[in-house]
């Protein structure tokens, strides 16, 4: 039988939950020896230095991490919008690659971090959406264009005529928004030769 703390301690973990040290922190008088404890029973995953995660057990295996929960107690803040350039395929612009890379825009944290086993770039920005539209995917499709494996000429040529389908509002709202100065002077080009 566990020790009164551990057990207090592992009556708080929820199936699926994702929890930093210092959260678990009133529950444990310590916390050190308990989360080596967890960790070595199976009771919690060890996701990197003090983020730990309580595994959702089904009838093939464990499910990992909801990656929403995993970047929030990352982060310590809802404020981030995580992204993948796949997600620039449903704009209908010929994008056709599949990219194995997660983006999370965020305020705090620059850089690629290991969770788990999955990696992720962060990449600090001012302005952060607080869910991904056409128009910002449009706008960072542009951001990131030197990036993706696409033919330039031919994606620029299509987001052009993507253009004329938009509300301009949203979409001037979105390129001065989440702009860089290289984007916002290549959509004024692509509005002027419209």
């Amino acid at each position: 039988m566990p020790p009164f703390a551990l057990a207090r301690l592992k009556e708080h973990l929820r199936a699926g939950g994702v929890y930093r040290r210092k959260d678990l922190l009133r529950w444990s008088n310590n916390i050190d020896r308990h989360l080596k404890t967890l960790v070595a029973d199976g009771t919690l995953q060890k996701l990197r230095i003090g983020l730990y995660y309580h595994p959702r057990k089904f009838e093939f295996g464990e499910a990992p991490a909801d990656e929403h929960d995993l970047l929030r107690a990352f982060l310590r803040t809802n404020r981030f919008v995580g992204v993948s350039p796949n997600a620039y395929n449903q704009l209908g612009l010929g994008t056709t690659q599949l990219y194995n890379k997660r983006v999370v825009y965020n305020r705090h944290r620059n850089g690629m971090f290991m969770l788990g086993n999955r990696m992720f770039t962060f990449k600090r920005r001012s302005n952060i959406p607080r869910q991904l539209s056409a128009e910002f995917l449009l706008v960072d499709l542009v951001n990131e264009l030197g990036q993706l494996a696409e033919d330039q000429d031919s994606v620029l040529s299509r987001v052009r005529e993507r253009i004329k389908a938009m509300d301009p509002k949203k979409l001037s709202r979105s390129i001065s928004r989440y702009g860089k100065h290289s984007t916002k002077k290549q959509f004024k080009r692509l509005v002027i030769e419209i």
